[in-house]
């Protein structure tokens, strides 16, 4: 069910979109054994007590007063936006519920393409494709109607091959503009004309510059994935993309998560958006078993990974880790001994990023070391099992990363590697997304 919510008071932003011109502009062991780190038996760790530690404030990883992972300051600053935005009449409200697809009134086409493609039900279908395809681009016109930007280059691509196999029958010519490419290649795409543009903002304001993708026709401009597109470095970039196009354009931003400040950026650029909202505390994703393993010590957590590597083998698991050196660096120590994965980062050239991702989803990859990269997404269908190597440090971005397991409304489990100074900051997600990070047990193979 696609439940488009009347207002929720403190809530993260699925959905929000608006007409508004840019001229008002101003980011190998057995399974008995992995639950232990080597060496040393479980303690019960403290982030599962209601206390805090002694001289918590100076703890590594804690969550001091104010910070992102503060959720009565998290929740406090999104009502404070919230209520200037009723009062300035900001926001305005949508409450349509509908059950299926057949109750959307979509073009028949639309439907064969969506029912071709696998999806039954409107939980695990993509929000990007279905509003686009939902407004009715004019498909007699081979010019760009809709542009859409992702951070990531994969994220592009994905999206991209799913408008593709959705629109088959409404014969939508798409095109993903993503750096690593060949900029001639995209210019003679382009130039041959094509109804929709996929990119990043990088590839995407050049072919602007270029003239080579030409904004006349554009009138859906999309921020997929916006909060991580309005806190980073992509800022300035899409601002600047955002003064080339129409005066007259719909926006529609997108996000599992989207902190406040994040959203106070969209009022910069949105008039009276509808939105859809989630509650903070009911985020968490359902069908998805959160456990943690008690490692202590940094340097005991490769031989705890080691142990349950027999596990991943079972099934397709993605291992996060924090740093593009840390990826290079466990992806040689597992080699060393023998374990086979493959990995991915953003320094790594795009022919080879682009190889990686395609062995992992054709299957003939089957564990994968990764960044947050490919936190936000990323669709492999297979993928049961997500490992934290290391906690991420942004709360946002631990529930993408566990959301990367369980796709399609599959079963998935992730495992917190935790050190003793990672135990505030596991504390404080169970806190932050109202959860109950269990100790992972013996049996976590019969999960998969």
């Amino acid at each position: 069910m696609l439940l488009l919510q009347k207002r929720a008071p403190i809530a993260a932003v699925a959905v929000a979109f608006s007409f508004l011109s840019p001229a008002h502009a101003a980011e190998s062991e057995t399974p008995s054994r992995i639950h232990r780190a080597p060496r040393r038996r479980h303690r019960p760790l403290r982030c599962c007590r209601p206390a805090s530690p002694p001289h918590a404030s100076v703890m590594a990883g804690m969550a001091p007063e104010g910070s992102q992972f503060d959720a009565k300051h998290y929740d406090s600053k999104m009502q404070e936006l919230l209520n200037q935005g009723e009062t300035e009449e900001f926001f305005t409200s949508y409450d349509e519920v509908h059950e299926s697809f057949d109750d959307m009134g979509l073009q028949e086409n639309l439907l064969r393409g969506i029912y071709a493609y696998g999806l039954k039900s409107l939980q695990p279908f993509s929000k990007e494709e279905l509003f686009l395809f939902a407004r009715q681009l004019d498909y007699g016109v081979v010019e760009c109607q809709s542009l859409v930007l992702a951070p990531t280059r994969e994220l592009a691509q994905q999206i991209e091959k799913v408008m593709r196999a959705l629109g088959d029958y409404l014969g939508v010519k798409v095109h993903a503009c993503v750096g690593g490419t060949s900029v001639r290649e995209d210019q003679r795409i382009l130039a041959s004309g094509v109804h929709v543009v996929v990119g990043t903002p990088g590839r995407v304001f050049d072919m602007l510059r270029r003239q080579s993708l030409r904004p006349d026709y554009i009138k859906m401009f999309v921020l997929d994935e916006a909060d991580e597109m309005l806190s980073r470095g992509f800022k300035d970039q899409i601002y600047d993309i955002f003064q080339l196009l129409p005066s007259k354009i719909q926006v529609g931003v997108f996000s599992a998560t989207m902190p406040p400040e994040a959203l106070e950026i969209t009022r910069k650029f949105m008039n009276k958006p509808v939105r859809i909202l989630v509650k903070r505390d009911e985020l968490t994703l359902e069908g998805i078993k959160q456990f943690y393993v008690n490692v202590e010590k940094e340097e005991w957590k490769l031989d705890t990974l080691c142990d349950l590597y027999e596990t991943l083998a079972i099934t397709q698991s993605v291992i996060f880790v924090n740093t593009r050196r840390k990826v290079d660096w466990l992806t040689d120590k597992m080699r060393s001994r023998d374990h086979t994965v493959s990995a991915t980062h953003g320094d790594m050239d795009q022919n080879t990023r682009d190889i990686i991702m395609r062995e992992f989803r054709s299957g003939s990859s089957r564990v994968l070391i990764t960044t947050d990269l490919l936190a936000r997404g990323i669709d492999v269908q297979q993928v049961s099992l997500v490992i934290n190597y290391d906690l991420p440090t942004q709360p946002e971005n631990y529930l993408h990363r566990i959301g990367r397991s369980g796709r399609f409304g599959r079963k998935g489990v992730a495992i917190n590697f935790v050190t003793r100074d990672d135990e505030r900051m596991l504390f404080d997600i169970q806190k932050f997304y109202n959860v109950v990070v269990e100790e992972l047990p013996s049996n976590v193979a019969d999960l998969l």
